[in-house]
Parts: structure tokens; C-alpha cells; sequence
């Protein structure tokens, strides 16, 4: 938890995803540094409403925080409403993150599904501004529809900088698509033959990470090479 809440203003507002949106966010005191780990979860607080959790989808190292979030109720539904120059409070941090730090030169593979792509952005951005201390990069990203997928301006540039991303959607009827279909922990069948010593990142809802982490183990990864953020 942080110290006493922060007031974050709302520098920027994008349009995301299918009811999802990306809030960059500013300390209204521009001294004071907020400091987590890829993987780690804000606690935000809207008036009248019970605190909310948000991965932060911002590298540690970017100037401005960022948290990405889905129409939903309570303070979601608040936040989802809200617009540039609007304030909220940073309560505290939550969550153990993912530790890079012990990974290095390891090959990493990225699964996400759906709104959980965030803090796998925010492990992303930190391993490509430190690509030197790390192997392959691999990004599996399963959505219900091509609308439900996050940051797709930001694919070209994931590409460029050598992040092999592999999309599977699990309800293609009426959509144009051409790509696989089924769900996410299906790629790994595709992408782990050619890894000599993997590290898996995950999130996204508990029966997908039950789900991957036993397809994982069945394909012989040990606890310590499985990672989620809490």
C-alpha cells in the first residue's frame, strides 16, 4: 500500500477495445514517483464507490502511468466515464508482479487473454526497454472477437522490435477472421518446440491460468519457470 492515497489526473484517453479503454495518468504532485513491478495492480478510488483493482499496463520505467479498463459496474463503470483532466486517487498497490529480474536471458513467453493483456503490457514494455538481459519473446493473446483485443495500434511495434505475437479469438461466427480459433493456451503447442529455456507469463481469467499452467507442467515446466501476477 502506498504511504497516503495519490491524486492521479487523467492526461489521456483511448479507445481500446470492444467497452474498454486505456487511461494514462499523471501524479497531480509531479515529484513523487510511484514505484512497482511489471505485473503489480493499482488500487484507484472514485467517489462513492467501493476501490477498484487495475493492472498497471505501464512499464515501471514510463513516464506516465497507465491502467486499462472494461465497462463494467461500480467504480469500472465510473472510471470508464471519466475524461481528460478528470482527478482519481492511487490508494495502494497490490500484487507480487512478475519477477524479471531472476529471469534473465531466459526466453519469455506472454500469454494473455482478454483486458488481461495489461500487465503482460506492462512486463512487455520493461523487458523491450532492457531486450539485451533477455532471449526470445513471444506473445499469445486469446480474445473472444478481434473487437476484444487491446492495443492493436501497438502491434506493428512489438513486431519491429522482435515480439513474435500469435492472436486466437473463441467466437469467430460473424466475424472476419482468418487466424486460429479456440483458445489462447492452444499456441503454446506452436511456439514451445523451438524454446530452449522458456519462462511463461500469464493472465487472464482462473480457469484459463488453471488450464495453461497444466498444459505447461504436462509439456515440462516446473513452478518456478509459470508466472502470474498475484
Amino acid at each position: 500500500m502506498t504511504e497516503s492515497p495519490i491524486t492521479l489526473k487523467i492526461t489521456r484517453v483511448r479507445d481500446q477495445a470492444r467497452l474498454t479503454r486505456s487511461f494514462d495518468l499523471y501524479p497531480v504532485d509531479n515529484q513523487r514517483r510511484i514505484d512497482f513491478i511489471p505485473g503489480q495492480v493499482a488500487i484507484l478510488g472514485v467517489a462513492g464507490e467501493e476501490p477498484a483493482y487495475f493492472a498497471f499496463a505501464s512499464a515501471p520505467e514510463d513516464a506516465e502511468l497507465e491502467v486499462l479498463v472494461k465497462c463494467k459496474l461500480g467504480a469500472s463503470k465510473i472510471l470508464y466515464d471519466l475524461h481528460e483532466g478528470d482527478e482519481i486517487k492511487l490508494l495502494g498497490i497490490a500484487g507480487k508482479g512478475y519477477d524479471l529480474a531472476r529471469r534473465k536471458h531466459r526466453d519469455l513467453i506472454f500469454v494473455a487473454m482478454g483486458t488481461g493483456v495489461a500487465p503482460l503490457r506492462s512486463a512487455l514494455r520493461h523487458v523491450l526497454k532492457n531486450k539485451a538481459d533477455f532471449g526470445k519473446l513471444f506473445l499469445l493473446y486469446g480474445a473472444r472477437t478481434p473487437e476484444d483485443f487491446a492495443y492493436r495500434d501497438e502491434v506493428q511495434s512489438w513486431a519491429d522490435a522482435g515480439v513474435d505475437l500469435r492472436q486466437v479469438i473463441s467466437r469467430p461466427d460473424g466475424h472476419d477472421w482468418s487466424g486460429p480459433t479456440g483458445y489462447v493456451q492452444s499456441l503454446l503447442d506452436h511456439v514451445l518446440p523451438d524454446l530452449s529455456s522458456p519462462v511463461a507469463l500469464m493472465c487472464g481469467s482462473r480457469e484459463m491460468i488453471e488450464e495453461t499452467r497444466e498444459r505447461l507442467e504436462k509439456m515440462g515446466f516446473n513452478g518456478d519457470e509459470i508466472l502470474t501476477n498475484y
